[in-house]
C-alpha cells in the first residue's frame, strides 16, 4: 500500500478582510463567533488560524476585489459599495449582516429635488464614479462627476460641486455640513467575496466557513424564550409561538401550569411578547442565542 506523503502541503483558505476600521472589527469578531481563534498583532500583514485551515491577509478595503480576483486571496470581507465600483470579476456569495450603510445623492438643505433629473447638468462630487455614473445612465441624466477621496461632504460648501454621492450611515455628518439627503443608490453591508476557480480543496473549506457564518448569523436574529403557561391557554399560546418546529412544552411542579420554550425572530419579537402577556403567559425569560444550527 502506497504511503501518504507527510510533507504534502496542507490545504488552506486565504481570506482578505480590512486592516483597520470598523469593518476590521467586525470581520475579526465574526470569526471569533464563529470559533476561529486567529491572533492579530499591530502592523501584521497577515495571521493564520491556530485552529481553522485558515489564512487571514489585513488589506485596504478598495484592494480587497482586486486580490480576489487575482487569487492571491480566495475570499474576502468587504462592503458591497466597494464590489460594485470596482467592477472585479468575483463571486459574491453571503451577506455578512454588518457594515450595513446606503450610498446617497445629498444637496443643500432647502434646495428642491423633485427626481434624478434635478441633477442634469450639475456637478457631483464622490469618491463613487462608476457606481455614480451608472445611476445617472439608467436615469437619462447627464451630470458632471468630479471624483474626490474624502471629505466629500464639504464640496457643495466649498463651491466644488452641487450635489455628492457619499456613504451615509446615521446621517449625522451631512446634517453638520448643512445637506440633506435625497436618494439612495445602493443599499451595501459588508459581504464575503469568492475567487470564481476555487479548487476542491478550497470550496470544502468555504462551505465549513459559510455554514458556521449562517450559524451565528442565524442566532443573532432570534431569541431563546421561556415562559409559564396556564394549562388551560396552552393551546392559544402555543399557536402564537411559530419556533423551529414546535415549542418544547414541560410540566411545572406547581398543578394547571406548563413551562413553554421556543425561539423566535428578533424581527416579530416584541408583537408576539405582547400577544403572548395577553394570553396569560408569565415569567416570560428572554434568551441571546450564541450558534443556531437547523
Amino acid at each position: 500500500m502506497a504511503q501518504q506523503n507527510s510533507n504534502a502541503p496542507v490545504a488552506k483558505l486565504k481570506l482578505a478582510i480590512q486592516k483597520s476600521g470598523r469593518l476590521h472589527d467586525d470581520s475579526m469578531r465574526l470569526l471569533k463567533e464563529c470559533g476561529i481563534d486567529i491572533s492579530n498583532g499591530v502592523n501584521k500583514l497577515k495571521s493564520e488560524a491556530s485552529n481553522f485551515p485558515l489564512e487571514v491577509f489585513f488589506l485596504r478595503d478598495d484592494d480587497i476585489p482586486q486580490y480576489v480576483e487575482d487569487a492571491v486571496a480566495d475570499i474576502g470581507f468587504v462592503g458591497e459599495n466597494v464590489v460594485y465600483e470596482k467592477k472585479k470579476k468575483v463571486d459574491v456569495t453571503e451577506k455578512l449582516g454588518f457594515g450595513k450603510c446606503r450610498l446617497s445623492i445629498a444637496v443643500p438643505k432647502g434646495e428642491d429635488y423633485g427626481s434624478a433629473a434635478s441633477l442634469q447638468g450639475k456637478r457631483i462630487a464622490t469618491s463613487y464614479p462608476v457606481l455614480v455614473q451608472d445611476f445617472l445612465d439608467q436615469q437619462g441624466v447627464k451630470a458632471e462627476i468630479h471624483e474626490i477621496s474624502g471629505s466629500v461632504e464639504i464640496a457643495p460648501g466649498i463651491g466644488l460641486a452641487s450635489a455628492i454621492c457619499d456613504l451615509v450611515s446615521s446621517g449625522s455628518t451631512l446634517f453638520m455640513n448643512g445637506l440633506q439627503e435625497v436618494e439612495t443608490i445602493l443599499q451595501s453591508q459588508a459581504v464575503l467575496i469568492r475567487n470564481s476557480n476555487l479548487k476542491p480543496e478550497q470550496q470544502a473549506i468555504l462551505d465549513k466557513l459559510l455554514f458556521r457564518i449562517q450559524s451565528v448569523k442565524k442566532a443573532r436574529n432570534t431569541k431563546y424564550v421561556l415562559l409559564n403557561a396556564p394549562n388551560d391557554n396552552l393551546k392559544e399560546i402555543i399557536s402564537l409561538l411559530p419556533g423551529m418546529k414546535s415549542p418544547t412544552v414541560l410540566p411545572l411542579a406547581e398543578e394547571g401550569w406548563s413551562s413553554v420554550h421556543s425561539v423566535l425572530s428578533e424581527s416579530e419579537f416584541w408583537d408576539i411578547i405582547e400577544k403572548l402577556k395577553a394570553a396569560g403567559a408569565q415569567g416570560i425569560l428572554v434568551v441571546p442565542i450564541e450558534k443556531m444550527i437547523l
